[in-house]
This record gives C-alpha cells, sequence and structure tokens, in this order.
C-alpha cells in the first residue's frame, strides 16, 4: 500500500492539450496502455533524459526529434521499455512515429515517443500499431487522471498534480502526471513524467525552469539506487494563456510560474517515493550545516540507499547506529564528528558528536514506527544543505522485482 498516497481528483485541463487512452493489449489485459498527449501549434517543449548509458530506443529518437521539430504530440506506451532492442526496436519507435504523424498530419519529427515497462522484449508492433490508428477514430475524452492511469506499470496509484496562477492578469494552469515505483533513482528524470501549461513562455525560459525544478525534485529520489533506461520528464507549454511572453527568468512572472512548475513536479516526485514498490515508510533526508552542498549531497545519499538503514526503517527498529555508519562512510572533504548532530523526527540521537543523554530505546521507537520519518543531520561546518526523499526496503520489494516478468 502506498504511504500517505491517494488517488487524484481534479486536476485542471490545460488549453490547448488533448488527451486520449486506448488498451492496446501489448502487454496488459482490461486497461488502458497507449497514451496520446496531443498539443496545439505553437507549443513549446523542453525534455530532460536519462543519463543510463544503455538508454532506451524512444529515448534516442525523442532526442532527435526534438532537435528538428516543435513538438506536436506525444505517444507513450506501458508494459515494454523498448531498451536493449538494437537496430529492430530503433525501427519499431520511428514506425510508431509515422504512423501517428499520419493519423494526426504532422511530421512524423513532431512525434516523440516514450516507453516504460520490461527491458530486452521487441514491441508487440501489431498491437501498437492498432492502437495508433484506433486514435484516428476515437474523441479527445481522456482525463489527466485516465492519462495517469494509462502509464503505469508497478504503480498502485496512479499519480497527477495540478497548480494555478495569475500572470499578467491572466489564468494560468500546469498540470501534470507521472509514472514510477522501481528502479528510481534518477540522474536527471523521472521514470516518466509529463507535464503541461497554458503559459506563454520562450524555449529559454522553459529549459532554465525545467532544469531547475527537476534538479529539486526528480533528482532527489531515490527507492532502490537504479536510474533506468527509459528516464524522461517533459515540460510543453501551449501558449493559450494569453498573457505577455515570459522572456525573463529573473521577473516576478517568471519566478512565480517556476514555483508552480517545481511545486507540481515536487509532488509527483514524492508521490513516486509514496508508491515505491513495496514502501510502507516515506523517508525525507536532510542535510544542513555542510561546507560544500555536495558533502550534504553525498551524506544524504549515503542514508538513502543504505540497505541496512532502509531495513531497520521498514522494521521500525531504532537502530540508529546503522545512520552513523552511512553518514560515516560518505566521501565527504569536511566532516568533524565532535560538532555532529543527528534526529529523527526531531528526537535528538547525537548532539556534538555524544549520545544524547535523554535518549530512550523507548522515544526511539515511537519515531521509528512512524509511517513518516525525517531524518536529520547538521554537520554544523557551514551553510550549505541537500534533502533526499526515499522509502523502506521491505520483503515486498523483493517479490515484485523477483515476479515482474512472471
Amino acid at each position: 500500500m502506498p504511504v500517505n498516497l491517494t488517488e487524484p481528483t481534479d486536476i485542471a485541463p490545460v488549453a490547448g492539450v488533448q488527451l486520449q487512452t486506448i488498451a492496446s493489449g501489448m502487454r496488459y489485459r482490461d486497461r488502458d496502455d497507449l497514451l496520446l498527449m496531443h498539443f496545439c501549434e505553437g507549443t513549446v517543449s523542453s525534455a530532460l533524459f536519462t543519463q543510463n548509458k544503455f538508454c532506451a530506443a524512444p529515448v534516442l529518437v525523442a532526442k532527435e526529434h526534438l532537435k528538428q521539430a516543435s513538438a506536436r504530440a506525444l505517444l507513450i506506451n506501458a508494459g515494454n521499455a523498448n531498451a536493449g532492442t538494437g537496430q529492430q526496436g530503433l525501427d519499431n519507435c520511428n514506425s510508431s512515429c509515422q504512423s501517428l504523424s499520419q493519423v494526426l498530419d504532422c511530421d512524423p519529427q513532431a512525434v516523440l515517443p516514450f516507453s516504460t515497462g520490461v527491458i530486452g522484449e521487441q514491441m508487440e508492433m501489431q498491437a501498437l500499431s492498432s492502437g495508433i490508428t484506433s486514435f484516428g477514430d476515437a474523441a479527445y475524452n481522456s482525463s489527466w487522471v485516465d492519462a495517469a492511469k494509462a502509464i503505469m506499470t508497478t504503480d498502485t496509484v496512479a499519480k497527477a498534480s495540478s497548480r494555478t496562477l495569475i500572470i499578467d492578469g491572466q489564468f494560468v494552469t500546469v498540470s501534470g502526471i507521472a509514472k514510477g515505483s522501481g528502479m528510481i533513482c534518477p540522474n536527471m528524470a523521472t521514470m516518466l513524467a509529463f507535464v503541461a501549461t497554458d503559459a506563454v513562455v520562450s524555449q529559454t525560459v522553459l529549459d532554465d525552469c525545467l532544469k531547475r525544478a527537476t534538479d529539486a525534485s526528480f533528482n532527489r529520489i531515490t527507492v532502490d539506487g537504479d536510474t533506468s533506461t527509459n528516464d524522461a520528464v517533459v515540460l510543453s507549454a501551449t501558449g493559450k494563456a494569453g498573457h505577455a511572453l515570459l522572456y525573463d527568468s529573473s521577473s516576478d512572472d517568471a519566478k512565480a510560474f517556476y514555483v508552480a512548475v517545481h511545486d507540481v513536479l515536487l509532488d509527483l516526485a514524492q508521490a513516486i517515493i509514496r508508491d515505491g514498490e513495496g514502501a510502507t515508510k516515506f523517508v525525507t533526508v536532510e542535510v544542513k550545516g555542510g561546507k560544500l552542498q555536495s558533502d550534504c549531497e553525498e551524506i544524504a545519499y549515503s542514508i538513502a540507499h543504505s540497505p541496512l538503514v532502509k531495513t531497520a526503517m521498514n522494521a521500525s527498529d531504532p537502530n540508529w547506529g546503522r545512520l552513523l555508519m552511512a553518514i560515516g562512510k560518505a566521501p565527504t572533504k569536511y566532516f568533524d564528528i565532535d560538532v555532529l548532530n543527528l534526529a529523527i523526527n526531531g528526537l535528538a540521537l547525537i548532539e556534538r558528536g555524544q549520545p544524547h543523554p535523554d535518549y530512550s530505546e523507548e522515544q526511539g521507537q515511537r519515531e521509528f514506527q512512524k509511517e513518516e520519518i525525517t531524518i536529520s543531520v547538521d554537520l554544523n561546518l557551514g551553510g550549505e544543505s541537500y534533502t533526499v526523499w526515499t522509502s523502506d526496503l521491505s520483503h515486498e520489494y523483493v517479490r515484485i522485482n523477483a515476479d515482474y516478468r512472471s
């Protein structure tokens, strides 16, 4: 069960974006598994992709298409990652873009493909082609929640978020969806995330906004330390809100727009952790007081990636010696045990390098049993900080991944 996460309901539509979901039958039965996001002319898009060297065919094709044309459509399938599939996988990906371009009457390069699912298997092209053809016969009547459900794999809950704001007297909407539950340790994005807005934004501002918001959200989460072959996040602006162009990231309106995008991305990123495979705990790891931000980041991820820490969290075991281990093994440049503080949910464990005199096992047990846990490390060496969100490691995580292809 996801940790304090429920199915999204009221996700605001975005002017200039049409959504369609279809059950292609490529892998799943009795559910939609193919999503079309169709954008109006003039839409500006920015995207970030996985840095995994074994990146999937759709990642390679989408990158190339973004260089050649403005995106008019995103084609997303669930159940097959089309990764590790060689030239045939690339040919299949290009073929699907060609087929959809004929349905939509646009250039093939204006179609960006995305896939998620099993790695190393060729696409079921007959089912995919049939699904793409069906898009031409169906109405655009799918909601953002429908779209979020269509791209799920091991997710147990659909993930969507929305914000509204006013720019230059006009209402502006930012809405997005994401999928991801395992193989989560993004190195620029998440499993898959698609965000759209009707704001009027220049390419430069959009690129800057996506990069900064991703660094503060998707690049701060980890379930298992594994970066997917298919990671991608796309931010598209249709311009339908009608306000003055945002061309300067330092302007007040651009800053307000960034906050809305950041908040949507952070909602989606944290939802992925709350729905992490087998997760029973949502864990915030905050490290502050560093002389270098890189030192804070190293410690945060050392804690978040430690199987011993994560299993202790799952067992609600106040074995905080594992936290000390994880902190101490981080390859930091500046570190002084004698000034370090450590706490969990505000309960002091270590103060200036020494066990806190008022700490008791009963207090620790009470905090470790909670579903929401915040691990706080204060290095007391400077003003830098870094926060990461993660989950525990359970028997269910092993079962899900052991049975994934069964």
